[in-house]
């Protein structure tokens, strides 16, 4: 199944599905370009696991990580499918990464790893929009990481069922694929990263973790479009602009 956050054309936020290239609730469906889209849930944080592929790793000349690598995006960062999202003025090299997104679906602390999957709702596809300029400065990644805006998420909430363990994941700029891996390739999986999460903060319903990117990120610029797809989930697509 494929759940969809959206506002009808009365301003009510609905929860309904998306099939047959319809978003459906209740008695009504409705055309996907009638409505606003938003982000699958409202997390009251997302974790990010920085890299997660070993080709990601040797494309930013970093070591393979022993454990996860773990860092946080706050709720400002997120935006939806559709959106236009302003980058940071003045900035040389902000770039996209593709990821998969896991959405907790209740609340939880300390997960044994072969439980792990009973506490996610779904998955979603996002975006980490990433400031190189700053993140490449600090410690701990906020201007880098946690700007307004920085993580577009969804554009539907998939249930486990529907997203292969090998699901490819791709992100196309403009129409021209830039990243191109698959879910398999992952260095930590969703069960280890749930257990190692869980093991230091509670993680509420609407939580988000994002996986990781794999190679191939790079600058965005004013104007462009970025997709991101995932097999069994669907297209998260937005726009960018410069100030």
């Amino acid at each position: 199944m494929h759940r969809v956050r959206f506002r009808d054309p009365a301003g009510s936020v609905r929860t309904g599905e998306w099939r047959d290239g319809k978003l459906h609730f209740a008695d009504d469906s409705y055309d996907p370009e009638d409505v606003d889209i938003l982000a699958p849930s409202e997390p009251t944080k997302i974790v990010c696991v920085g890299l997660n592929y070993a080709d990601h790793a040797a494309e930013r000349n970093k070591d393979v990580p022993t454990r996860p690598l773990l860092f946080l995006k706050p709720p400002n960062a997120v935006a939806s499918h559709g959106d236009t999202v302003s980058l940071p003025a003045g900035k040389e090299r902000i770039d996209h990464e593709a990821e998969l997104g896991v959405v907790i679906g209740e609340q939880c602390r300390n997960v044994a790893e072969e439980e792990a999957m009973d506490v996610v709702e779904g998955f979603t596809c996002v975006n980490d929009i990433s400031n190189r300029d700053d993140q490449d400065l600090e410690q701990n990644w906020v201007r880098g990481k946690a700007f307004d805006n920085s993580c577009p998420l969804g554009p539907v909430l998939a249930t486990p069922d529907e997203v292969p363990d090998d699901a490819g994941v791709q992100l196309r700029v403009n129409g021209e694929v830039k990243q191109d891996s698959s879910r398999d390739q992952f260095i930590f999986s969703v069960p280890e990263l749930i257990a190692e999460i869980t093991t230091y903060l509670t993680l509420e319903p609407g939580d988000v973790i994002i996986t990781g990117t794999p190679a191939g990120v790079g600058p965005l610029e004013d104007g462009d479009t970025v997709e991101v797809e995932i097999e069994g989930i669907g297209t998260l697509s937005h726009d960018v602009r410069s100030p």
